[in-house]
């Protein structure tokens, strides 16, 4: 995820300069597609075309819009309502039939692989308001824009703090007509009660950034300001109220909906979330069949830690089921053991995201940016989902933190769940968080992918190349030796890459087979070794999400796949950080544009 705000004036000149520069010459082995008149001119009539679809979807997005770094809508929230959703629909439809009235095959190859990203984005845009309309049973889409426009305008200072604090409170103003436009909209029949009690909990979320960004800068206010602010904070604090109300008393209990969006529509939301080539059957063959695969290279590590240990149990050489299981937790049972303390967790990451930083740079695997990264507690409004994200500023944005957010362990945990958890969360784990999220992972990617020149790329930017690179990041830090080399990191990291593996196996497994909690948990804590906490949680995720849980694994067999092919290529003359920085030096399309344009292949 990336955020970002700038000055009107800087956006202009960004947005003018949306279309990328098209190669001076065809690669070699791809013969021209057109004559370079006919690629000038239909490159002039896509970023036309670009860059009004840009400016529209942004001012219909305005809180999406203060996180790609857009101010102009600072003083709006997004419209849900009837003839706000149509507004919505109407103008990507437009824009649609002009993307498709270009013949793609004209453009410069950069441009084509832009129109096939802004096609695949109208096209899910149309889809998810006429078709899944999430609108009309997720409540999720509404808390997540009320708290994301406070948080948005406050968390980084993209401007002077009186400024946006003139916008925070403009938006505090409209907040309640968006939790009624919910309440309008949402037929409690439709929602799935995990959803309708997530959001129950999530709801003053927003009232807690209230209280943290706004509130301690109402002093500097003027007189006339504090009072607009005190009516806007008294309305809001009511609205907030009322809307728990009905959260607890009419959606909670009515709450009727399946959470399972089944095989129509999750094969159909799968191509647009992914834009992969690869179908939800070869998904499934490819992550089953490296699931037996990670587990047999983890059987082996544990012959190695376990050799001569006491106790230790039957390790032959083909071992049974049963023998494979316990010989790999008797293993990650000497990895559980060193875990840090629940209140030390966050200083912990700081530490892991020091240490990954220093040997990314000693080992030359990729360019280390200069940006600056926090460690951050995760917002309230943000948690339930996931333990931890990377926070990039926007692709708009220049200097701006990135934060590396961390969900605290809730306080009315018992003791045997926080154990769990931080079994799960162990300190080797926590070093792999750390290279996921932030060294060289999301961090690294974010600040690299926004350097290319294509704006509509940046804030179109795959999440299954975001992803998926910070997979194969842990993979290659693995590999280069981290920790020194230590058989326990190792055999922890690919118990995380289990993780993703599994992922993808869970997510179809729950939307298109009808999977019961009992399959969900067997999977994550038997075949994936996951802790009861983790599973847990990643089941609440599983039903409040569909095709993002993939987006992993996927992205990480089709980052692997491509090193593969350009080491074949390249041969000897491969050279590990040239590749990884021409691989993000692209914008962070999806992985298979990436292969296109490196291999020379057509763009497709």
């Amino acid at each position: 995820m990336r955020h970002s705000l700038l000055t009107i004036a800087v956006i202009t000149a960004v947005l003018a300069a949306c279309k990328a520069e098209a190669p001076t010459a065809p690669i070699s082995g791809t013969p021209p597609a057109a004559t370079a008149a006919d690629t000038s001119q239909a490159d002039a009539r896509f970023t036309d075309v670009s860059k009004r679809w840009l400016d529209g979807w942004l001012q219909l997005n305005p809180v999406g819009a203060t996180q790609i770094g857009d101010h102009r809508f600072d003083n709006e929230v997004d419209d849900l309502s009837t003839a706000g959703r149509q507004k919505y629909v109407d103008f990507s439809k437009k824009l649609l039939a002009e993307l498709d009235a270009i013949d793609a095959g004209t453009l410069g190859r950069e441009n084509q692989v832009d129109a096939s990203i802004l096609r695949n984005q109208l096209r899910a845009d149309i889809w998810n308001y006429e078709t899944l309309q999430s609108w009309a049973w997720d409540p999720q889409a509404y808390s997540s824009l009320a708290g994301g426009a406070i948080y948005n305008l406050m968390a980084r200072e993209f401007a002077p703090m009186p400024q946006r604090m003139s916008a925070a409170i403009v938006r505090m103003e409209k907040i309640p007509a968006l939790l009624a436009q919910a309440r309008e909209n949402i037929d409690p029949a439709r929602v799935p009660k995990t959803h309708a009690e997530t959001v129950a909990k999530q709801n003053k979320g927003v009232l807690s950034l209230i209280d943290q960004f706004i509130t301690p800068n109402a002093k500097d206010l003027p007189e006339a300001e504090r009072t607009r602010l005190q009516a806007a904070d008294a309305a809001l604090r009511k609205a907030v109220e009322e809307h728990q109300v009905w959260l607890d008393k009419t959606l909670v209990p009515n709450a009727k909906g399946d959470f399972r969006i089944g095989q129509k529509l999750y094969d159909e939301k799968l191509q647009f979330s992914l834009n992969s080539a690869l179908s939800r059957a070869e998904i499934k063959q490819r992550a089953e069949a490296e699931l037996k695969r990670v587990r047999g290279e983890m059987y082996g590590i544990a012959q190695t830690v376990l050799k001569d240990k006491p106790n230790a149990p039957e390790m032959p050489a083909a071992p049974s089921g049963e023998q494979q299981q316990k010989a790999i937790e008797a293993a990650l049972e000497l990895a559980y053991a060193d875990k840090p303390k629940r209140e030390n967790l966050v200083e912990f990451a700081k530490q892991t995201l020091a240490e990954a930083t220093a040997f990314t740079r000693a080992k030359d695997l990729v360019t280390v940016p200069s940006d600056p990264v926090k460690i951050i507690l995760m917002p309230e409004f943000q948690r339930g989902v996931a333990v931890a994200y990377c926070d990039s500023p926007g692709p708009l944005d220049k200097g701006l933190d990135t934060y590396y957010a961390i969900s605290p362990i809730p306080d009315e945990w018992t003791d045997a769940q926080v154990d769990s958890f931080l079994r799960e969360y162990n300190s080797r784990m926590v070093h792999l968080l750390s290279i996921h999220e932030a060294m060289p992972g999301h961090y690294l990617e974010g600040a690299h992918s926004v350097k290319f020149p294509s704006t509509l790329r940046a804030v179109l930017r795959s999440g299954l190349f975001a992803e998926g690179w910070a997979v194969y990041t842990e993979d290659v830090m693995a590999d280069a030796g981290y920790l020194d080399n230590d058989p326990l990191f190792r055999l922890v990291q690919l118990k995380f890459y289990l993780r993703t593996i599994s992922n993808a196996i869970l997510d179809q497994g729950v939307h298109v087979d009808n999977w019961t909690r009992e399959q969900a948990m067997e999977l994550m804590t038997k075949q994936a070794f996951q802790q009861e906490r983790e599973a847990a949680g990643k089941w609440t995720r599983a039903q409040l999400t569909s095709a993002q849980l993939p987006t992993y694994f996927v992205g990480a067999q089709e980052h692997f796949d491509l090193r593969k092919a350009m080491e074949a290529k390249q041969g000897a003359n491969f050279n590990a950080k040239a590749y990884h920085d021409k691989v993000l030096s692209y914008g962070a399309p999806p992985v298979r544009f990436v292969r296109q344009l490196m291999l020379g292949e057509a763009i497709k």
